[in-house]
């Protein structure tokens, strides 16, 4: 949840960008969001907002997950702030519901029937991490990873829970997010899970100026596994939009 993952991308960009990477709310160098507190991801969503607005010059928006439905948040409730947008694996599973993506919902039904997942009790635990990153990238992928890699986990374990639970109860149509007008480019893995390539299929024909391009061989975690192509991708998308501004 910080700003660490777009390093190769600030790289690759910083020559002729100014590259602005923010950490979310209880991550990177914030301090950690308090266990008791209540969260919602219009929070985060606020937070970038305030540094848009810091910033004056419209912005080329990158996101990824959850970082791609605060992104998409941004461009649709500000769009004249937003020269592009690029997202991969953007969780806006609130398209999913209005017109009814019944394979779509029914994948993530599947997931959120787990008594476990939506437990407060033991959400944003090891078991609950267990649940949610196996999702994500496979059975087994959370035992796989380093003791480190879980640890860095679980520390930000209770914001990532309460995130999860905002943005699984967000019910904003794939109409809404017609208000887009920055040229869009939708990524997603060739391997991601079907909600997430069902969000991209919405969102695909919601957007009127939207592109979209799989990663092949890539699932969810695209930007780290496939981070050449993919960050070649965006500075692309970036550099064709900056040619027709």
């Amino acid at each position: 949840m910080s700003g660490r993952q777009w390093r190769r991308l600030a790289a690759l960009l910083s020559p002729s960008h100014r590259v602005v990477v923010p950490d979310f709310l209880g991550s990177g160098s914030n301090p950690p969001w308090p266990a008791d507190a209540p969260f919602d991801f219009r929070l985060d969503v606020a937070a970038v907002r305030e540094l848009l607005d810091s910033l004056g010059d419209p912005v080329h928006l990158v996101g990824h997950s959850y970082g791609g439905l605060v992104a998409l948040t941004l461009a649709r409730e500000r769009p004249s702030t937003v020269r592009s947008l690029a997202v991969y694996d953007p969780v806006a599973f609130g398209v999913l519901h209005a017109p009814r993506d019944e394979a779509g919902l029914a994948e993530l039904e599947e997931l959120i029937a787990n008594p476990a997942f939506v437990d407060d009790a033991r959400g944003g635990g090891a078991f609950w991490f267990e649940l949610f990153v196996d999702y994500w990238n496979g059975a087994g992928t959370w035992k796989a990873l380093p003791e480190s890699a879980r640890a860095s986990f679980l520390g930000v374990g209770r914001k990532v829970y309460l995130e999860v639970r905002s943005l699984v109860a967000d019910r904003t149509a794939p109409e809404s997010y017609a208000k887009i007008t920055a040229p869009t480019l939708l990524l997603g893995g060739e391997r991601s899970p079907l909600a997430a390539r069902r969000v991209i299929v919405h969102l695909a024909a919601a957007l009127p100026r939207a592109h979209t391009q799989v990663v092949v061989g890539a699932g969810h975690m695209g930007p780290i596994s496939h981070a050449d192509e993919v960050n070649a991708l965006i500075a692309q998308h970036i550099a064709a939009c900056e040619t027709r501004y």
